[in-house]
Parts: structure tokens; sequence; C-alpha cells
């Protein structure tokens, strides 16, 4: 019986830390705003925006449901997938809620 609960546990922690969630972020390069959806941790470890930024190891972000818009002359854009370098950042924070 002991064995069989500590199966249970094993598959319900895994299940947990499988678990995510999408954050709206906005970011500033010299050329272009980008608006984005991260994929962060439900809870826990990397779970906050600022740590998936501030991951020394990691020197691109991957962003889902992405609009590109100029700083300058041009349309906007939209792509399903990007990644954005972190070299070009300038600045970076959750995107305000819209209505």
């Amino acid at each position: 019986m002991t064995s069989e609960i500590h199966e249970v546990v094993e598959v319900v922690e895994t299940i947990e830390t499988r678990r995510q969630r999408s954050e709206r972020v906005l970011f500033e390069t010299d050329r272009h705003l980008v608006l984005g959806n991260l994929t962060l941790p439900a809870n826990g470890y990397q779970g906050r925006f600022s740590d998936a930024i501030n991951r020394p190891e990691v020197s691109f972000i991957p962003l889902l449901d992405v609009e590109l818009i100029p700083l300058g002359d041009g349309e906007p854009s939209k792509h399903d997938f990007l990644l954005l370098s972190k070299s070009h950042i300038r600045l970076a924070h959750p995107a305000p809620e819209s209505d």
C-alpha cells in the first residue's frame, strides 16, 4: 500500500511540474516594440518574468503570438513564433492588461 501511495505522489508531482502559464510581455528594441506571450512555469522555480529574462545561460527569449511594431516607418506584423535576442532588448516589462 505504501508503494502505491508513493507512486501516486510521484505522478501528481510530475504533472504539477509540467503545468505552465503564459504571460503577455512587451519588449523594446532599437527598432521595434515586441509584444508576445512568454511561457513560464505555473509557480515556483523560474516562475517569474524577471527569472525568465535574467537567466545567464539563455541568449534568446521564445515568444508566441507576437506583434512586431516598428518604432519608425513600417507596418506592424504578426507572427506565431519569434526568438528575441536578449542583446537587442532595451526595455522589458509585463504588458498592460487589455480590457
